[in-house]
């Protein structure tokens, strides 16, 4: 276990790194920010978690669609997802050229977001929910964590403009809206057809139809977040 005593990491940026079990004795914490998977966690004795999740319901009701069991709640859900980035494009189209392409804080720009969401949907729809092994889409972008991107038929070198992963994310939005359209909550509720192989995700087998989508969906939230967060930054330097 690592200690640190008496440190100042004022201004420090923690990314990637699991901090399950940490405990922060006796610090100061003003104009903190985490985001990140967070369970179970108590500040001065209490539980907020419980709050913080009431909250983001609340802000976004996408939330409660996404975690139900009902087809049709789950195709609103997609519906709010798709006309969110919908806006999300127009809003970047009507800023300074190569917006698009601009990262801020070391974190992802738009297409490199919407790379990254045409994996998830490679990794968490095709392979798990409908059982494919077909190569992942090339143009497609993982974290630095996922093992051998190449192997995984992802193109390393790949810089995309914007209108040519849009086409991509269109005809896999598509054939996730054309699934949504047939499936019943008995399918949903069956175990995943997750290929038996070593190929990513290596933590799907297990896993529920349900909650294999639920990943995607949950993935396309919270990265449209993200990518707004990051929108009105690039707005504001902008401006100044």
């Amino acid at each position: 276990m690592r200690r640190f005593d008496d440190e100042d990491l004022t201004g420090a940026e923690f990314r990637e790194c699991d901090l399950s079990r940490a405990r922060l004795v006796g610090v100061v914490m003003q104009d903190a920010e985490i985001d990140g998977l967070v369970t179970n966690l108590v500040v001065n004795g209490v539980d907020v978690m419980p709050y913080v999740e009431a909250e983001l319901d609340r802000r976004h009701p996408v939330r409660l669609l996404i975690r139900s069991g009902e087809p049709a709640d789950l195709r609103e859900a997609g519906r709010q997802l798709r006309a969110a980035w919908a806006e999300t494009v127009a809003r970047i189209r009507s800023m300074p050229e190569g917006s698009e392409h601009a990262g801020v804080d070391g974190e992802w720009s738009m297409v490199q977001t919407l790379r990254h969401l045409v994996f998830v949907h490679d990794s968490w729809f095709r392979r798990c929910v409908l059982g494919m092994t077909e190569p992942f889409t090339a143009l497609g972008l993982a974290s630095p964590f996922v093992p051998d991107h190449q192997g995984l038929g992802l193109d390393t070198s790949a810089a995309p403009a914007l209108d040519e992963v849009l086409a991509v994310r269109d005809r896999q939005a598509a054939e996730r809206e054309a699934w949504l359209a047939a499936v019943t909550p008995g399918q949903l509720a069956a175990p995943a057809p997750v290929p038996d192989d070593d190929r990513w995700p290596p933590y799907a087998q297990g896993r529920s139809v349900r909650q294999c989508l639920r990943t995607v969906l949950n993935e396309e939230r919270e990265h449209h977040g993200f990518c707004v967060r990051d929108l009105d930054k690039l707005a504001r330097q902008d401006a100044s």
